[in-house]
């Protein structure tokens, strides 16, 4: 599989900062964030850790599971761990250091310390002349973050030219907005009872540092020309300042309306607004003021929110306003300026065509800030961060040959596959380990089980408890056929109860594929008498399938037994046409440069080669046979990694019509069938390049994968649910450890073969056994390897070879 991959978008993301109903900007930019991921894409969780004040209790929503009290370093820990086994693929913190414990908020650092995920930090505060202690949580910050994201090119730069952060690893995402249509003002001023006053704004929450003094002073030479000027002042006092100062700053700026003889024309509206009770006096506004006192601000959520809805604004030029107010989106005057504001106020007031000017170009660029583009943004940091850092796990990990005398297999142990098992079945998912009882049982993952055991039966003896199981198993498969009907049931769930109508599908073939494994063995307690049996009765609706796959899997359970029974006619007859059908498919459906049998590829997808090889070569069917070989020599090709790793079709490729696969998510589904495939290929070949296929495919399982780290755990014979781009799916269901314990089952029965016969004796002995001609096999396959196999690779096509 070669090629660049689609960047993988996460699913579980967790955020850390203030939250709502906390008064303060960022955690109305988290609340905004958390909202706008999750409504960019139905298919994401997200929750949000919430930095809380000591001894203040908030009443959070659900969506905050976790609080992280600000002044105790063990909290920040606790927070990690519990990010940690909730099974997070992103963490996004949102930092300014005022909200975090300890100096420069130093304590915030135990927490990304110690976290298994990926860290997005999206910088609210960008300092270009750090004291000691904000340098040194700011270098470790950095350190520890994957992706910083800043809402301004200032940001950037800072972070380049004072940090030394390479710019590849710094993103510029925009303040996010509302999306509000473009309105004029007339019409919410109407709303608020202020229909005919000219009305300037600043809103937010009532500190010193927004400058508010300076638009205040600038009233007196306005209100001559404008007696219905009204300068609205939105929002309550921060918080903390209530706290510690009470309302002193606000009476201070009731004082010096008083002093300027300007108080009928400033209002203050003292409270904490709803975002649409502020959007609504904000959509009132005629002009917005934001004149913050100092350049180092580099970003602000109130300018933000009046360019999103249109206002022409006039601003001090702080470092965020500079780069939004930029090309006519509002005017800057100097710091301080009184002077400077009631110029341009009054400019805009008598200017009409200005102002709309000025009105138009900021609605335009707001378009590009509201929340679900900037959401989709984040998505494409995050996605990007999960591909490097499955990029960075990678390890290439050597495998052995299937060869005797190589490295040891893992021992078979069964313990999950019991512990997933009740009296009723096998349970088809898992919460981490534990069996989810809520998803119940599927014929799918029983007849699964029925089949791993029964190929287990062959390599050593089942132990007592594996002996009950298999008979659990196989009362599932019966309980599930309906005579009646012909057809199967699925879906059970834990009360018993059917959750379906009975209906072909893939789980019936795979039925009779287990069926014919345990009916090809003779068996103390007639199991292979009850298989038999049930296996003639259910095989004929596989002539009602229009599914290759189930077609697939019939053909495996027809084989098998068709080895012990091998003149049985309706069965042989069933074979041809089964086969017959899945070579049709292959040649509708192939091309230069698309071998396959249909024109995408879904799950499973070696089972369809393996079959083709099976029957062709069982029935010496040469074309259904060298079709098989072929398909699977194409797969395997498309499964192989730059590195020369196994990396299986991912989840992301199933039902699409695109033919480049995608790489994740990766299922154990298909290592299990890649081998299984691959060691029938080195079966009716000799040819060993097949074992070796099957190994590295295997070794898969054990770490030679795009991660480098392990996918089973083989003291339980657990497996995990797949590989994601950046960590393996913690879950242990049903489907992903049978396909463990059969491939390993596989590999084991291989191995343990007698192999100190040359291959060319070995098939010299196969057909003095089937007393048959040899033939070389030839190689139709279209991808440039020689014509001509090597003398290992001739086959005569008898059953025993």
């Amino acid at each position: 599989m070669q090629g660049s991959f689609a960047a993988p978008r996460p699913n579980r993301v967790a955020l850390i900062g203030t939250c709502v109903p906390r008064q303060c900007g960022i955690a109305t930019f988290t609340d905004d964030l958390q909202q706008a991921l999750i409504h960019a894409d139905a298919s994401v969780s997200a929750f949000t850790v919430a930095m809380t004040d000591n001894k203040i209790v908030y009443d959070y929503s659900d969506q905050v599971p976790f609080e992280i009290h600000h002044a105790d370093p063990a909290s920040y820990q606790e927070a990690a761990d519990f990010l940690n086994v909730a099974d997070i693929e992103i963490v996004s913190l949102q930092h300014e250091f005022g909200i975090f414990g300890g100096e420069a908020g130093e304590h915030v650092l135990g927490l990304v310390g110690g976290l298994n995920a990926p860290l997005v930090t999206t910088l609210h505060t960008v300092l270009a002349s750090p004291n000691p202690a904000q340098r040194r949580v700011m270098d470790e910050l950095i350190e520890s973050s994957a992706r910083l994201i800043v809402m301004a090119d200032k940001g950037r730069q800072i972070l380049q030219d004072v940090y030394g952060v390479p710019p590849d690893k710094i993103a510029v995402i925009p303040h996010g907005v509302p999306d509000r249509p473009f309105l004029d003002p007339a019409m919410a001023k109407h709303d608020l009872d202020l229909a005919d006053r000219t009305l300037l704004m600043t809103f937010g929450l009532l500190g010193p540092g927004k400058g508010i003094e300076t638009a205040i002073r600038a009233l007196p030479a306005l209100v001559g020309d404008n007696p219905k000027l009204l300068y609205m002042i939105v929002g309550a006092t921060h918080p903390n300042l209530v706290r510690d100062e009470g309302e002193r700053y606000r009476e201070s700026l009731t004082a010096l309306a008083d002093e300027l003889g300007v108080s009928d024309h400033v209002r203050f509206v003292d409270r904490y607004l709803t975002l649409d009770q502020l959007l609504d006096y904000l959509a009132a506004c005629d002009i917005y003021l934001s004149p913050y006192p100092n350049e180092a601000q580099i970003a602000s959520g109130t300018l933000a929110y009046a360019i999103a809805l249109g206002k022409a604004v006039v601003s001090t030029p702080f470092w965020y306003a500079q780069e939004l107010l930029a090309d006519d989106c509002g005017l800057l005057v100097p710091f301080g300026q009184a002077e400077g504001f009631a110029t341009a106020i009054r400019r805009l007031i008598k200017d009409d065509t200005l102002r709309s000017e000025v009105r138009t170009n900021a609605y335009a660029r707001g378009r590009a800030m509201i929340w679900s583009r900037v959401a989709e943004q984040y998505f494409t940091v995050f996605a990007e961060v999960r591909l490097e850092r499955r990029a960075t796990n990678t390890t290439v990990i050597p495998f052995p040959s299937l060869e005797p005398g190589n490295s040891p297999l893992p021992p078979i142990s069964t313990n999950h596959l019991a512990a997933l098992t009740d009296s009723v079945g096998l349970m088809q998912h898992t919460k981490f380990a534990v069996p989810d009882r809520r998803h119940g049982y599927c014929l799918d993952d029983n007849a699964r089980a029925l089949l791993v055991l029964t190929e287990l039966a062959a390599v050593r003896p089942l132990t007592g408890q594996e002996d009950q199981l298999l008979l659990i198993y196989a009362a599932f498969v019966e309980n599930a056929w309906r005579p009646e009907t012909k057809k199967v049931h699925n879906f059970m769930s834990f009360d018993r109860c059917w959750v379906e109508s009975a209906g072909a599908g893939d789980a019936l073939g795979r039925t009779i594929w287990a069926l014919g494994a345990v009916a090809r063995h003779k068996n103390a307690r007639s199991l292979d008498g009850w298989a038999a049996a049930r296996m003639l009765e259910i095989t004929p609706s596989l002539m009602e399938s229009a599914s290759p796959r189930e077609w697939a899997y019939g053909l495996l359970g027809i084989s098998k037994l068709l080895r012990r029974f091998p003149g049985h006619r309706n069965l042989e007859q069933l074979r041809g046409e089964l086969s017959n059908r899945l070579f049709q498919r292959w040649s509708d459906a192939a091309a230069p440069d698309w071998f396959w049998f249909e024109d995408r590829l879904g799950y499973d997808n070696a089972r369809l080669c393996e079959a083709l090889i099976e029957s062709g070569h069982d029935t010496g069917n040469q074309s259904h046979l060298d079709a098989g070989l072929d398909t699977l020599r194409w797969l395997m090709t498309l499964q192989t990694a730059e590195a020369g790793h196994f990396r299986p079709i991912g989840t992301e490729t199933f039902g699409s019509d695109r033919r480049h696969p995608q790489p994740f998510d990766q299922q154990p589904l298909e290592a299990c069938a890649a081998v299984s495939a691959c060691l029938t290929a080195a079966r009716v070949t000799s040819d060993v390049r097949w074992k070796r296929e099957a190994r590295r495919a295997f070794n898969w399982f054990l770490g030679a994968n795009d991660l480098g780290i392990p996918v089973v755990d083989v003291k339980r014979g657990a497996c995990f649910d797949g590989l994601h781009p950046d960590r393996r799916n913690a879950n242990q269901g049903a489907e992903s450890t049978l396909a463990y314990l059969s491939a390993l089952t596989a590999i084991l029965s291989t191995a343990e073969q007698d192999a100190s016969l040359s291959k060319a004796a070995r098939v010299v002995e196969l057909c003095t056994a089937g007393n048959k001609p040899l033939r070389r096999v030839p190689n139709a396959f279209r991808t440039g390897l020689p014509e001509d196999r090597p003398e290992s690779q001739l086959s005569c096509g008898c059953p025993n070879s």
